[in-house]
Formats: C-alpha cells, structure tokens, sequence
C-alpha cells in the first residue's frame, strides 16, 4: 500500500512538473518544448507574433520605375531562373520577410537588421513550400522566422529549425548579395525592384536603426562575444561542409579586390568592391556561392569556431 501510494504521488509530482514546464516554454505563442537552444537564451524582441509582417504577395517595379530608390541605397539582390531582383533595405527593415517566387522556386528572402543579415532560402521541404513570418521572437540578437503550416521556428543565420515539427531541418542557403543599388541595378539591368506598395501603412523613408550599426552596444544578448573587431564590422561569412570563414571588409579593403582561397577541399574565389560595399563568394569557376554579409559579433555568434 505505502510503494503504491509512493508511486501515484511520484507520477503526481511528475505530472505537475511537466505541466509547469509546458507552461514555461509558451513564447509569443510557440510552444517551445524540447527547443534545441536553451529557452532562457530565447528573447521577445518586442512586437508580438506577426507585429512585424512579412511581405506575402509582393509588387515589383522595374528599374526604370523605381524612382524613389537612390543609387547608394542599400539592396539585396537576388539572380535566379533566369530572373533578378532587388529588396531595398529601407523596404525590409519594416517587414524582414518576402515570401516570393521566381519561376518555380518558391523562396524567403529574409533580413535581420538588428544583425545586419540578409539571406535567402528555398521555401520548398520535402516537396512543401512553407511560408514564413516573422515570430517576434531572437536567438542571438537573430530573428527567429517561424513557419505557418507547422509553426515550427527557425534560426535565420543557424538556418535550421530548433522546434516543431521540422526541429533539426535545415533550409537551403540562395546566393543572396547585399549591395548598392546603383552596383546591382548596373550588373542586373533587367532586374526588379521591390515596391513600397506593401499593403501595409510604414514610412520607408526612414530608417529606426539609423544609429544602431555606428553602435558597440547590442540590444539583446548573445551567447559568444566576439573580439577583434567592431562588433558591427560587416564581414563576408561563408559555410561549406560545415566548416566557417569569415572575411572582415576591413580586410578585404587591403586587397585588390580579388582573394582566392580555400575551406576545406573546396577551392574558392571572394569579391570586394570598396566602392560599393560588397563582398561575395563564389567556386574556382566563377559559380555564385551562398554566403552571408552581416555583423561581425552576429556571424561569430553562431559559429565561434571561425576561421578569419
């Protein structure tokens, strides 16, 4: 009688654990039970679920319309299915998410600007295209995308999901640059630009994190603190095999533009162009690389194991 009373207020005990633990992983909404990361290093940015929405039937411009982007404005250009096209920054420091298409292919061009990331994701898992928002949640300082058919949420420079369904999936990177438009608009003049016709009700013409990028300070906590350099240094970060490097502009700008390199077995080749503040990666013959332009504490965040 006494071990069968031990056991029911044993399983009792356990119960209620289990209950209150549910209830501590309830963020902005998401369940975030057996996260991957711990859930105390989980932040509200501030805006709820969707407080920052995401572009969902995006209208483009061609460059000849695009009259109210200036050449020295910053984009993220994006060359795929034959097409390209340009986000301006000033459009994806209100939204942080397009779901868009090119051709078949459907894509994410995500932004994070409290990291100064920008990249690109094929949507499509599993033969599922998902759709993202915007969680209102970090990791890292990182926004944190989440899914709308599992609400699984997902790092953006980690690239995977850390809850949900589809915990422990990665997306596949695009090649994504981060550039000047004037540069993009020159290399791409057939290119599309992203309108300011949002559907939503945002003043573009300013910037909310204008002093944030001149800044030492971060606003939210990360786990590894980086060194070396201007926690803001914008540098090129580049994944292959699971190995990382990172290439600071500062650098870069003591090149001639031009470094050829390795990771791993494969052989590489980095552009820089001081002129318009842009870097990017690609094969020994000249195939474009996914890679990431971002802060410099943001990429070693994620991966403190770089090379540099």
């Amino acid at each position: 009688m006494r071990q069968s009373f031990h056991t029911l207020f044993t399983a009792l005990t356990l119960l209620a654990a289990t209950t209150l633990s549910d209830a501590e992983v309830q963020k902005n909404g998401f369940d975030l039970t057996g996260s991957l990361i711990p859930i105390e290093e989980i932040h509200s940015g501030g805006p709820p679920r969707d407080g920052i929405p995401a572009i969902d039937r995006p209208r483009f411009l061609t460059a000849a319309q695009a009259r109210e982007v200036r050449p020295d404005d910053r984009v993220l250009g994006l060359h795929l299915n034959g097409a390209a096209k340009a986000y301006p920054i000033t459009i994806m420091n209100w939204h942080e998410i397009v779901n868009d298409r090119f051709g078949d292919t459907a894509v994410a061009v995500t932004f994070c600007p409290l990291c100064g990331t920008g990249m690109a994701f094929d949507a499509s898992i599993g033969g599922k295209t998902l759709q993202f928002g915007v969680s209102g949640l970090l990791y890292n300082s990182d926004v944190l995308l989440y899914d709308r058919q599992s609400e699984s949420l997902w790092t953006q420079i980690g690239r995977r999901a850390i809850s949900g369904s589809y915990k422990g999936t990665r997306l596949a990177s695009l090649p994504l640059e981060h550039t000047t438009w004037a540069d993009w608009r020159a290399r791409h003049p057939d290119t599309l630009v992203l309108s300011r016709e949002t559907g939503h009700d945002r003043n573009y013409a300013a910037n909310p994190y204008s002093a944030y990028e001149r800044d030492r300070e971060l606003y939210f906590p990360v786990r590894f603190k980086a060194q070396g350099y201007h926690p803001k240094e914008r540098v090129l970060g580049v994944e292959i095999d699971g190995r990382f490097k990172a290439y600071p502009f500062s650098e870069l700008a003591k090149t001639k533009g031009v470094v050829d390199d390795r990771i791993g077995e494969q052989a590489i080749r980095v552009r820089f162009d001081g002129e318009h503040d842009n870097a990017r990666a690609e094969t020994a013959a000249g195939a474009p690389l996914p890679a990431v332009v971002g802060f410099w504490f943001a990429w070693y965040a994620f991966h403190p194991e770089t090379e540099v």
